[in-house]
C-alpha cells in the first residue's frame, strides 16, 4: 500500500471559510502579525492574543470541512494517508482523516505558560485570562508563534521522508521551517504542487 503524505496551508480551509493570512483582506490586514502571533506579542499584551484566538475558535465552530479535506480523508480507503498541515483547524480531523499532524498547533486545545507539555482540550470556548493549568498558570493557546520552536519539526520531516508521493496544498511556501520540509521527500517521490496562484518551480 502506498504512502501518500499531503503538506497542507491556509489554502485548503479558505473555502469553509476560514480567512488565509497572506491574501488580500487576510488576517494579516486586519492585525498586526507580531501582535497577535508572536511570542513578544504574547508577553506584551496577552488579553488581546487571548481575544484574536478566541475570535478564531468561534469562527472554526461555525465552518465545516469542505470537499478536500473530504478527499484527502476517503484516500485512507486505498492507501497510507499522512497530512502534515500548518493549519490550526481542525477540519482535516472532522472530514475523517485520521493521521493530522499539526506544525503549528491546534486551536481546539490550550497549554500551560509553564509546562508546554500540559495540553488540554478546550474545544471551541474561549480561553479568558485568569483561566488556570493544574500548577496555577495562565493558559495560553496551544498555538506555535512566531518566535518559538517548531516541536513537531522531526516527526514531520520523518513522515514526509517516508512518502511514495507528495502532494503539497493550499500554501504559499513562505513560511519556514514547514516551507522547507518538501526537500526531504525521496528523490524517487513524485512531487504534486496544487495551488490556484501555484509557483513555476518550488523553493530551492
Amino acid at each position: 500500500m502506498k504512502n501518500l503524505v499531503f503538506l497542507t496551508g491556509a489554502g485548503i480551509s479558505a473555502e469553509s471559510g476560514i480567512k488565509t493570512f497572506r491574501d488580500s483582506n487576510g488576517l494579516w490586514e486586519e492585525y498586526d502579525v507580531m501582535e497577535v502571533a508572536s511570542i513578544e506579542g504574547w508577553h506584551k499584551n496577552p488579553k488581546l492574543v487571548l481575544s484574536f484566538y478566541n475570535q478564531r475558535r468561534r469562527q472554526l465552530a461555525a465552518c465545516q470541512p469542505n470537499r478536500a479535506h473530504q478527499i484527502l480523508a476517503e484516500l485512507e480507503d486505498q492507501y497510507r494517508v499522512h497530512i502534515v498541515t500548518q493549519n490550526v483547524d481542525d477540519l482535516h480531523e472532522r472530514a475523517g482523516s485520521r493521521h493530522v499532524l499539526h506544525l503549528h498547533g491546534e486551536l481546539t486545545k490550550a497549554c500551560s505558560t509553564e509546562n508546554p507539555n500540559e495540553v488540554l482540550d478546550i474545544g471551541y470556548k474561549d480561553l479568558n485570562w485568569g483561566d488556570l493549568c493544574s500548577k496555577g498558570k495562565q493558559l495560553r493557546p496551544f498555538i506555535v508563534w512566531f518566535g518559538e520552536m517548531v516541536p513537531a519539526l522531526e516527526e514531520a520531516i520523518e513522515i514526509v521522508s517516508r512518502a511514495d508521493l507528495l502532494c503539497i496544498i493550499g500554501t504559499s511556501l513562505n513560511v519556514y521551517p514547514a516551507a522547507g520540509l518538501y526537500r526531504y521527500a525521496p528523490a524517487k517521490a513524485p512531487i504534486w504542487l496544487i495551488d490556484p496562484a501555484p509557483a513555476d518551480s518550488l523553493p530551492r
